[in-house]
């Protein structure tokens, strides 16, 4: 059983393209527990109450091979598989995915479905500033992996090295070379970076330092697992 966490912004659509063609029907596709939209008690609590539920199974979930979505890894930590279970993610610069979360939820009015903070951050046209200093979306990645140290997942995927990591994760984990799909990907983005002002990059650092900690992390696991020795 793999499962796959989509951090938001971090090409988890492009990775669900990949995925999908080929698991097919044997892929469960997790998004209704929206952590990032959940108070921290609540996003917690949920995440605890998944977990003692998939840690229930004996067994994998028939038919499903692969489980991927916005949900806190925590909630499968214990789930028992037949074949073992695997955990996967991916991770882009802190900046770099709060800016593209930005521009993404501004380029078009909010669907119906919605959530809430999602319609006032339209509705009142917020700046690139306000949304990525403001509590709302304080250290994603922190929240996120609560209570699931980085060091167990079996593999974390580096956005900014995307063709290349689906190449690796491909070799070792699908025995198969997965396409390179590119989904939801913002037409009007053609700079190598969101943000460019370097005031405000450190400012967003500084308010983002948990993440920008787990991030670096991240890379250090990468080298490791590319250079071993």
């Amino acid at each position: 059983m793999l499962i796959s966490v989509h951090l938001p912004k971090t090409a988890g659509s492009s990775f669900l393209a990949a995925i999908e063609q080929h698991f097919g029907e044997r892929l469960l596709k997790d998004y209704e527990d929206r952590p990032i939209t959940r108070s921290t008690l609540g996003r917690n609590i949920s995440a605890v109450r998944g977990a003692i539920t998939t840690g229930a199974f004996t067994g994998s979930l028939p038919p499903y091979r692969c489980i991927h979505g916005h949900f806190m890894p925590l909630k499968y930590r214990w789930m028992r598989a037949d074949s073992g279970t695997q955990f996967v993610t991916w991770m882009r610069h802190p900046v770099e995915r709060l800016a593209s979360h930005y521009f993404h939820w501004m380029r078009v009015a909010p669907p119906a479905h919605a959530s809430a903070v999602r319609r006032r951050i339209f509705a009142q046209q917020w700046s690139l500033e306000r949304f990525c200093l403001g509590p709302e979306f304080r250290n994603i990645y922190r929240k996120y992996l609560w209570g699931f140290g980085l060091r167990r997942f079996d593999f974390i995927g580096i956005t900014e090295h995307y063709d290349a990591e689906m190449r690796c994760f491909s070799s070792m984990f699908m025995g198969v070379n997965l396409p390179v799909k590119r989904e939801n990907i913002n037409p009007q983005h053609e700079s190598t970076t969101y943000v460019d002002d370097l005031s405000l990059r450190g400012e967003i650092e500084r308010y983002h330092a948990a993440d920008i900690a787990l991030y670096e992390q991240a890379l250090q696991l990468r080298q490791l697992r590319l250079n071993p020795l």
